[in-house]
Formats: structure tokens, sequence, C-alpha cells
């Protein structure tokens, strides 16, 4: 496409993103051309970049997109994430920050378009690829598959969807241009019949415009669904695009990089992935140049909160679980402002805008604010805060106790007066040993740890184990083996142990701890809460460096989890989640009972290891 085609092209694209605005209920037809993406039959080229809604608060997501367009992008990409919207089999959430349809509207008001990615299996560095935990307790259901009960339930799944998203497509008067089925199925298997009946199923939900698949240019010909445009991932050579494409598409476009990854994400115990924005500016004025579409993974990243962070275990590499600062090194930071990666990739797609076209000003970086000191004067100790147990011989899993997230704490009854080895067989993933209701170690699966050298005293020894849920694998070929908490059995000198308690504590809601006066919370995990004032409200940033490992909620937010071991050090706090006045603070300490303090900085720390 020549110079004078490709500035009509984006041209196009601007008066198009305007119209949104005047009549958001206009019919609009996209469409596949030889080459080109069509746009009411004229070319249109995306620039995209991914933002995904559960990963922003609410209140921000309309800020957010107005920094998109203040970049020059005219798309916005976002998965749909199953374990959000079914948390439990059969009740579905789309309300507050899973509000998914006015996340689209919002967009549709600021002048986007959007590309829909809502396949049941994500990835996304997110807690079991997007797949409901429940998945696991339905006996013989094999997800990714054309097997029966998977079937079945994703179905149930996506009628849902669309009943949310499938009216807010283009061709209805939306702003949806293209829905994405299953998500690099390449990387994962080939079979096409499968493709197929995922096609179907999207086509039964409602989704009756473009359909398309992305995978990485090795695996793509397995992933590709003949007929479909294949899209393509991680790579940015507009000749290798071109011909890659062309050999799955009938030798023809359009051309689309559906994930072009400007940096990379983070895991617990490696250094924060940074990468320069000269290295990629002349990638992406390239990849423009040549008038192929792009979405950008990410544009912004935001935070991964609660316990939704995924993790990656392969055959040659530890179980690695991500953190949950989702900053990825991107244009916006973690928390929504311009980063110098930001404005060198705005001054390429500036370069690329028919003459006249001026992109909005860049709205200025949002204030930060620090909090000098922070008591926390109450102590909740979580062994005095359990619920009813369950009784069973064997220990049970998260799945066995239909617990999602979060812990479980195992107990029983040993005697006394031995030395040993105690062995969790498969532990997933994070164990605190405690007896008789101090802890005397820690047991982490990132280090292949799984057994360790106790001593009892004499007499009848309560053993406690407190285990974590640090994330279940979201990428490969282990999604299936993804149960959590003890998974086979414990063993004490190589006998095994029996008659075990199991008390949940998936922290849903923590308005049930029970807190006591005073900050004495002996050797064991604890809960500790406290309260600022604030005379104005900005972004801050907690100092958890202090602490040892755990999770923090202000004013009832999970803002996620902390580790001493870094990167991250700091947990972002929105500014919309903070209020004038007297604001509540709750802090889940495993590691370092007797922490009392904490205070907030004005920016991030998210590259200290230690």
């Amino acid at each position: 496409m020549n110079i004078k085609k490709r500035w009509m092209a984006l041209l196009t694209g601007v008066i198009m993103m305007s119209q949104l605005n005047v009549n958001a209920q206009a019919k609009h037809t996209f469409a596949y051309g030889d080459t080109d993406f069509l746009l009411d039959g004229k070319p249109f080229q995306m620039i995209s970049g991914e933002i995904h809604y559960p990963r922003v608060p609410r209140e921000a997501w309309r800020a957010r997109m107005k920094m998109a367009k203040a970049m020059g992008l005219n798309t916005i990409g976002t998965y749909v994430f199953w374990n959000l919207h079914e948390p439990q089999k059969g009740k579905f959430d789309f309300t507050g920050n899973n509000d998914i349809a006015e996340f689209v509207r919002i967009a549709q008001q600021e002048g986007l378009w959007v590309i829909l990615r809502p396949s049941p299996y994500v990835c996304a560095e997110w807690e079991f690829g997007g797949y409901p935990y429940w998945l696991q307790n339905e006996k013989g259901l094999v997800v990714r598959s054309k097997e029966e009960k998977y079937l079945k339930e994703y179905e149930t799944y996506i009628k849902q969807v669309g009943k949310q998203l499938a009216p807010l497509q283009v061709n209805h008067g939306g702003n949806i241009l293209m829905v994405q089925i299953e998500n690099e199925y390449g990387s994962y298997a080939s079979d096409k019949d499968y493709l197929r009946i995922n096609e179907k199923l999207f086509k039964e939900a409602g989704f009756d415009g473009l359909l398309y698949t992305c995978d990485p240019a090795g695996d793509l010909a397995k992933g590709h669904l003949p007929g479909m445009l294949p899209a393509i991932n991680g790579i940015d050579n507009p000749a290798r695009i071109k011909r890659i494409i062309n050999q799955n598409h009938d030798g023809k476009g359009p051309y689309y990089v559906a994930e072009w990854y400007p940096a990379w994400f983070d895991w617990w115990g490696t250094k924060h992935h940074t990468v320069p924005a000269s290295q990629y500016s002349v990638h992406l004025d390239t990849v423009l140049a040549a008038g192929i579409s792009i979405n950008m993974y990410m544009f912004h990243g935001g935070t991964t909160r609660g316990f939704m962070n995924g993790a990656n275990y392969k055959d040659e590499s530890p179980y690695e679980p991500q953190i949950s600062s989702y900053d990825y090194d991107a244009p916006l930071d973690e928390a929504g402002n311009a980063t110098p990666k930001f404005m060198a990739f705005r001054q390429v797609i500036e370069k690329h805008l028919p003459a006249g076209v001026k992109l909005p000003t860049v709205p200025e970086a949002k204030p930060a604010m620090a909090i000098p000191s922070i008591s926390l004067k109450q102590t909740g100790t979580l062994l005095a805060n359990l619920p009813v147990p369950k009784l069973s011989a064997k220990p049970l899993t998260f799945e066995d106790l239909n617990q999602a997230y979060g812990f479980v704490l195992y107990r029983t009854t040993l005697q006394g007066g031995k030395n040993g080895i105690l062995k969790l067989q498969q532990l997933r993933d994070y164990a605190i040993v405690m007896v008789n209701g101090k802890e005397i170690g820690t047991l982490d699966r990132r280090i292949k740890q799984d057994s360790m050298q106790i001593g009892l005293p004499a007499g009848k020894v309560t053993l406690d184990i407190l285990v974590e849920n640090m994330g279940r694998v979201n990428f490969g070929k282990y999604l299936l083996q993804n149960k959590k908490g003890i998974t086979e059995k414990v063993l004490f000198n190589n006998t095994e142990v029996s008659g075990w308690k199991m008390y949940s504590l998936p922290f849903s809601n923590i308005s049930t701890i029970k807190y006591q006066p005073g900050t004495k919370a002996g050797n064991a995990p604890v809960v500790k809460k406290g309260t600022f004032n604030l005379a104005k409200v900005a972004d801050t940033y907690l100092d958890m460096r202090e602490w040892g490992k755990g999770m923090v909620w202000v004013n009832g937010h999970n803002l996620g989890k902390y580790w001493s071991i870094g990167p991250q050090q700091t947990l972002y706090v929105p500014v919309e989640w903070l209020k004038k006045g007297v604001n509540e603070i709750e802090v889940l300490e495993l590691l370092k009972p007797d922490q009392t303090k904490l205070t907030a900085l004005d920016k991030p720390i998210l590259n200290e290891l230690r």
C-alpha cells in the first residue's frame, strides 16, 4: 500500500472513531480485503493496545482509554476471563470490575474500537489460564479438547458471554471489530476438528461477525483454522509476517500481529524485565509503514490483584509463580502514567498520521504521595480464626474442599519425643510448618523443597501445615495437573501420616477476622489491622520491604501479594480506592508476625531482589 493510500486508511479510522461518539448505534461493516482490513469498504489499519479490565479499577477504565487515544491507538484488545465470570459452577458474575460490556461501551464512547478475545483459555499470566478451578472436579473433563463434559461447560459459558457482548459487535452497531477463538492453540495441539467446534460454539453464542485465530509464528499452521484470518504473535518483520499469513490464508492478507511484545512479565525471585524503547520503536515504525495492523501486548498491564496470578511450569524449568504487578514495562506503567516508551511510540505513530491530523494532548502524570507512617495496632492470629474443619484420613486438596484460592490449614496429632524427616508429597505450592502453634520452617515448590528435618517435643503434638496456592499453571501441557494443597500424602520418617482436619482459608471475605488490641502475635501467621488518615488522596505504593510474605487489603480492596524475595517490593494503591479521612488497612503476614508498621512511597520498587 503506497503512502497516500496508507494516509487515507488512517484518516478513515480517525473519522470513523469520531463518528462513534456522534452516533453510537450506527452500523458499520468490517471485512477482509486482499491486503487490508475494510471498515465500511475502506482500508483500515488497526493500531491497538491490550488492556485487561480486571487489572484496572473500574473507576479508572476511562482514564486508561484516554491515554490510549493520546498515544495514537484506535483500538483496544482484551481477553475475557472465565474464572472471574463463573467462579463457581453455574454462578455467573458480570458486575462491578467484571462488567466487560461496560468496559467495551466506555471504549466506544472514547472513540476506540475493540478486539475481543473471549476464548475459555486465555493464558495471560492469569490463574489456570482463565479456567475456573472447579473444572478439575468434573471427573474425566479435559480442557482444550473435544471431551464431552468440557464442551458442555464451554458452551454454557460462551453463551453467557455472548449475551453480554454479541450485541456490541460492529455489525450490530457496536465497536467490537473481531472476535478471537481459542488462544495460541498451535502451541498446545493441532486438532482442526476441535477448532471447528470452537467456531460453531462462538457462532451459536451470537458472535456472527469476523472470527480469527492467533498463534506464534512457529505454531501458526497448527493453530490456524482454514477459512479464518490467521493472526500472528511475537514477530515484527513485515516480510516474514506477510509470508507466513499468505501461506495460511489463500495467498493474501490482511496482516495482523495479534500480540506484539514491548517487554515481558515478572515472576517471584527474578529480576524485573525491562526493554529500552529504542529497541522497539524502529520495529513499530517498520510494521506501521508496511500497512500491517498491530496489537501491543501490553499497552497497559495494570495489577493482577487478589489470588489471580498464574504460573509457569515446564520440564526444563522450576515452578514460576508470577508477581502481582503486571507493569510489563509497558507504554503505560502500573498506575496508568505515560513512560518514555509511551512517548517514543507516540512519536512513531504520529509519523504515520495524515497531514493535519493531531493526537490529543498527553494527560499529565497523576500525582503520587508518600505516607510516612502507618501503625497496625490490632492482631488476629490465624490459628484463632479457624472455621469448622473437614475431616479425612488423607489430606484433601483445595478442589476436594471446593475452594478456589487462598490457603488451607492441615492439622493432625502426632506422638512426640521424636526427630525425623517430614515430607509433603506433591506440595502445591508453599507451606508453613508449625508444631504446637509455633512456626518451625517453610517449604517452597519453586526451589523444589518438599521435605524438612523436624523435632517433636514429648507428649501429644499438634502438627499444622498452612499451604498457599501460589497460582495455577497458565501455559503448556500441565494445565491438566493443577490441583492445589497437599495433593498426595504426608510422610514422617517414611510412615504415612493420617487423621487430618482441613480448615479452608480462602480470604475472600476478611470481615470475619476477630482481632485483639495489641501487637503481640507469637510465632505463627497473623492478620494485622490499622487505620491511617489522609487530608488528600493520590496514588501511593505501600513499602513492604520490612515485611516477609503475604497480602494487603486497603478499604476492603485486595491489592495483591508481597514477598521479600522480590523483585516487587511495593504494592500499588490506586487513588480511586482511597478516601479523605480514615482509611483501613489489613495485612496478612505469614513470616514476620511481629511487624506493626509500614510506610508508603510516591513511586514503586519493582527491581529489588533479596
